[in-house]
Protein backbone atom coordinates (compact mmCIF):
# COMPACT_ATOMS: atom_id res chain seq x y z
CA UNK A 1 0.00 0.00 0.00
CA UNK A 2 3.23 2.56 0.89
CA UNK A 3 5.17 1.74 -2.19
CA UNK A 4 7.62 -0.39 -0.59
CA UNK A 5 9.08 -3.18 -2.88
CA UNK A 6 6.46 -6.05 -3.33
CA UNK A 7 7.43 -8.91 -5.04
CA UNK A 8 3.24 -9.13 -6.38
CA UNK A 9 1.39 -6.53 -7.50
CA UNK A 10 -1.66 -7.63 -5.27
CA UNK A 11 -1.62 -7.17 -1.47
CA UNK A 12 -3.94 -7.48 1.30
CA UNK A 13 -3.86 -8.53 5.20
CA UNK A 14 -4.17 -11.80 5.38
CA UNK A 15 -4.26 -13.06 1.31
CA UNK A 16 -1.77 -11.37 0.15
CA UNK A 17 1.84 -9.93 1.46
CA UNK A 18 2.22 -6.47 2.92
CA UNK A 19 4.75 -4.44 3.68
CA UNK A 20 6.04 -3.83 7.46
CA UNK A 21 4.16 -0.62 8.16
CA UNK A 22 0.74 -1.65 6.44
CA UNK A 23 0.61 -4.81 8.77
CA UNK A 24 0.82 -3.04 11.51
CA UNK A 25 -2.06 -0.28 9.98
CA UNK A 26 -3.97 -2.47 7.58
CA UNK A 27 -6.09 -0.70 4.84
CA UNK A 28 -9.65 -0.26 4.93
CA UNK A 29 -9.84 -2.16 1.41
CA UNK A 30 -10.27 -5.74 1.47
CA UNK A 31 -7.04 -5.90 -1.51
CA UNK A 32 -5.86 -3.77 -4.33
CA UNK A 33 -4.33 -4.71 -7.57
CA UNK A 34 -2.62 -3.09 -10.56
CA UNK A 35 -1.87 -4.01 -13.86
CA UNK A 36 1.84 -2.74 -13.86
CA UNK A 37 4.02 -0.25 -12.50
CA UNK A 38 3.73 3.30 -13.49
CA UNK A 39 7.15 3.77 -15.64
CA UNK A 40 7.81 3.57 -19.32
CA UNK A 41 5.38 3.00 -22.01
CA UNK A 42 2.16 2.75 -19.38
CA UNK A 43 3.43 6.09 -17.65
CA UNK A 44 3.04 7.24 -21.23
CA UNK A 45 0.23 5.98 -22.27
CA UNK A 46 -1.22 7.26 -18.79
CA UNK A 47 -0.46 11.13 -20.09
CA UNK A 48 -1.56 10.80 -22.99
CA UNK A 49 -4.85 9.75 -21.57
CA UNK A 50 -5.05 12.48 -19.00
CA UNK A 51 -3.33 15.46 -19.79
CA UNK A 52 -3.60 15.28 -23.97
CA UNK A 53 -6.62 14.33 -23.87
CA UNK A 54 -6.78 11.30 -25.86
CA UNK A 55 -9.56 10.01 -24.73
CA UNK A 56 -10.04 6.66 -27.06
CA UNK A 57 -7.01 5.61 -24.42
CA UNK A 58 -9.58 4.99 -21.99
CA UNK A 59 -10.55 1.85 -24.35
CA UNK A 60 -7.08 0.38 -23.85
CA UNK A 61 -6.94 1.29 -20.27
CA UNK A 62 -9.92 -0.11 -19.31
CA UNK A 63 -8.48 -3.37 -21.06
CA UNK A 64 -5.45 -3.57 -18.68
CA UNK A 65 -7.64 -2.75 -15.92
CA UNK A 66 -9.45 -5.58 -16.74
CA UNK A 67 -6.42 -7.86 -16.98
CA UNK A 68 -5.26 -6.66 -13.44
CA UNK A 69 -8.56 -7.84 -12.11
CA UNK A 70 -8.25 -11.22 -13.37
CA UNK A 71 -6.10 -12.97 -10.44
CA UNK A 72 -9.41 -11.05 -7.68
CA UNK A 73 -12.60 -13.05 -7.58
CA UNK A 74 -14.67 -10.26 -7.33
CA UNK A 75 -17.99 -10.89 -5.70
CA UNK A 76 -21.83 -10.09 -7.70
CA UNK A 77 -23.43 -7.96 -7.23
CA UNK A 78 -20.46 -5.34 -7.70
CA UNK A 79 -20.62 -1.88 -7.86
CA UNK A 80 -17.90 0.32 -9.49
CA UNK A 81 -16.51 3.32 -8.46
CA UNK A 82 -14.39 5.64 -9.63
CA UNK A 83 -12.31 7.89 -7.53
CA UNK A 84 -13.72 11.65 -7.70
CA UNK A 85 -12.35 14.74 -9.30
CA UNK A 86 -13.10 18.09 -7.24
CA UNK A 87 -14.99 19.73 -9.78
CA UNK A 88 -13.15 22.86 -10.49
CA UNK A 89 -10.27 20.21 -11.41
CA UNK A 90 -12.41 17.96 -13.52
CA UNK A 91 -13.91 21.38 -15.15
CA UNK A 92 -10.22 22.72 -16.15
CA UNK A 93 -9.30 19.01 -17.51
CA UNK A 94 -12.82 18.32 -19.22
CA UNK A 95 -12.97 14.98 -17.61
CA UNK A 96 -12.24 12.49 -14.64
CA UNK A 97 -9.57 10.15 -16.28
CA UNK A 98 -11.13 7.40 -12.89
CA UNK A 99 -14.22 7.40 -14.06
CA UNK A 100 -13.43 7.26 -17.89
CA UNK A 101 -11.22 4.25 -17.13
CA UNK A 102 -14.33 2.59 -14.72
CA UNK A 103 -16.43 3.03 -17.70
CA UNK A 104 -15.07 1.63 -20.52
CA UNK A 105 -14.10 -1.18 -18.31
CA UNK A 106 -18.21 -1.68 -17.09
CA UNK A 107 -19.00 -1.96 -20.86
CA UNK A 108 -16.36 -4.58 -21.06
CA UNK A 109 -17.48 -6.64 -18.58
CA UNK A 110 -21.31 -5.70 -19.54
CA UNK A 111 -22.74 -9.30 -19.99
CA UNK A 112 -20.01 -11.42 -17.90
CA UNK A 113 -20.87 -10.47 -14.61
CA UNK A 114 -23.65 -8.59 -12.49
CA UNK A 115 -21.46 -4.97 -12.37
CA UNK A 116 -23.00 -1.42 -12.77
CA UNK A 117 -21.25 1.73 -12.60
CA UNK A 118 -22.02 4.24 -9.97
CA UNK A 119 -21.12 8.35 -10.32
CA UNK A 120 -23.06 10.00 -7.98
CA UNK A 121 -22.69 8.38 -4.27
CA UNK A 122 -19.05 9.28 -4.12
CA UNK A 123 -17.80 12.85 -4.13
CA UNK A 124 -15.28 14.57 -3.19
CA UNK A 125 -16.32 17.63 -0.95
CA UNK A 126 -13.22 19.73 -1.04
CA UNK A 127 -10.21 20.36 -2.88
CA UNK A 128 -7.06 18.63 -2.08
CA UNK A 129 -3.45 19.90 -2.13
CA UNK A 130 -0.67 17.81 -4.39
CA UNK A 131 0.60 14.57 -2.88
CA UNK A 132 3.78 15.05 -4.65
CA UNK A 133 6.78 15.45 -2.05
CA UNK A 134 4.38 14.48 1.03
CA UNK A 135 4.99 12.40 3.64
CA UNK A 136 2.56 8.96 4.31
CA UNK A 137 1.01 10.83 7.31
CA UNK A 138 0.85 14.04 5.20
CA UNK A 139 -1.03 12.35 2.64
CA UNK A 140 -3.34 10.65 5.02
CA UNK A 141 -3.81 13.95 6.51
CA UNK A 142 -4.55 15.84 3.48
CA UNK A 143 -7.20 13.78 1.99
CA UNK A 144 -9.13 13.22 5.69
CA UNK A 145 -12.56 14.77 5.28
CA UNK A 146 -12.18 15.11 1.46
CA UNK A 147 -14.47 12.42 0.26
CA UNK A 148 -18.53 11.92 1.50
CA UNK A 149 -21.05 9.26 0.47
CA UNK A 150 -24.44 11.39 -0.46
CA UNK A 151 -26.78 8.37 -1.55
CA UNK A 152 -26.23 5.93 1.15
CA UNK A 153 -28.83 3.80 -0.26
CA UNK A 154 -26.74 3.10 -3.63
CA UNK A 155 -23.83 1.59 -1.31
CA UNK A 156 -25.45 -0.09 1.69
CA UNK A 157 -24.94 -3.76 1.61
CA UNK A 158 -22.99 -3.52 -1.75
CA UNK A 159 -19.29 -4.99 -2.50
CA UNK A 160 -17.40 -2.14 -4.32
CA UNK A 161 -14.25 -2.05 -6.61
CA UNK A 162 -13.00 1.58 -6.36
CA UNK A 163 -11.24 2.42 -9.52
CA UNK A 164 -8.04 4.94 -10.80
CA UNK A 165 -5.66 5.57 -12.77
CA UNK A 166 -2.54 5.43 -10.22
CA UNK A 167 -1.83 4.37 -6.71
CA UNK A 168 0.94 5.61 -4.98
CA UNK A 169 0.57 5.30 -1.55
CA UNK A 170 -2.67 4.19 -1.12
CA UNK A 171 -3.54 7.07 1.04
CA UNK A 172 -6.39 8.46 -1.35
CA UNK A 173 -8.19 4.94 -2.17
CA UNK A 174 -7.78 4.04 1.75
CA UNK A 175 -9.89 7.33 2.69
CA UNK A 176 -12.20 6.08 -0.14
CA UNK A 177 -12.88 2.84 1.11
CA UNK A 178 -13.02 4.30 4.77
CA UNK A 179 -15.75 6.47 4.04
CA UNK A 180 -17.75 3.71 1.79
CA UNK A 181 -17.45 1.19 4.68
CA UNK A 182 -18.70 3.99 7.02
CA UNK A 183 -21.68 4.71 4.54
CA UNK A 184 -22.62 0.62 4.96
CA UNK A 185 -20.47 -0.84 2.32
CA UNK A 186 -20.16 -4.50 2.67
CA UNK A 187 -16.66 -4.69 1.42
CA UNK A 188 -14.17 -2.43 -1.12
CA UNK A 189 -11.63 -3.67 -3.54
CA UNK A 190 -9.06 -1.51 -5.29
CA UNK A 191 -8.05 -1.69 -9.07
CA UNK A 192 -5.46 0.64 -10.35
CA UNK A 193 -3.99 0.70 -13.83
CA UNK A 194 -0.74 1.34 -12.82
CA UNK A 195 0.81 1.61 -9.37
CA UNK A 196 4.25 3.87 -8.29
CA UNK A 197 7.06 2.25 -6.25
CA UNK A 198 9.91 3.48 -4.15
CA UNK A 199 12.21 0.90 -6.58
CA UNK A 200 10.47 0.26 -9.34
CA UNK A 201 10.88 -3.43 -10.60
CA UNK A 202 10.52 -5.08 -14.48
CA UNK A 203 9.29 -3.41 -17.53
CA UNK A 204 5.51 -2.79 -17.87
CA UNK A 205 6.09 -1.97 -22.10
CA UNK A 206 6.11 -6.03 -22.92
CA UNK A 207 3.14 -6.26 -22.07
CA UNK A 208 1.36 -2.94 -22.88
CA UNK A 209 2.16 -4.28 -26.79
CA UNK A 210 0.46 -7.43 -26.44
CA UNK A 211 -2.86 -5.93 -24.99
CA UNK A 212 -2.21 -2.37 -27.92
CA UNK A 213 -2.27 -5.54 -30.32
CA UNK A 214 -5.12 -7.40 -29.20
CA UNK A 215 -7.34 -4.37 -28.59
CA UNK A 216 -6.62 -1.01 -30.70
CA UNK A 217 -7.38 1.88 -29.90
CA UNK A 218 -10.26 4.29 -30.86
CA UNK A 219 -14.47 4.47 -30.90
Amino acid sequence: MCGERLFTHAFAGDSGPLCGLCRRVPPPFSRAVAYGAYQGELRDLIHLFKYQQIRPAAKLLARLLDQAVCGLELPEPLTVIAVPLWPGKRSARGFNQAEEIARAFVRFRKGTASIQLETSSLIRKRETASQTGLTRKQRRANVRGAFAVVRREKIKGRSILIVDDVMTTGTTAAECARVLLRAGAKEVYVATVARATKDQRGDSGSGLAMAAAAFPGGN
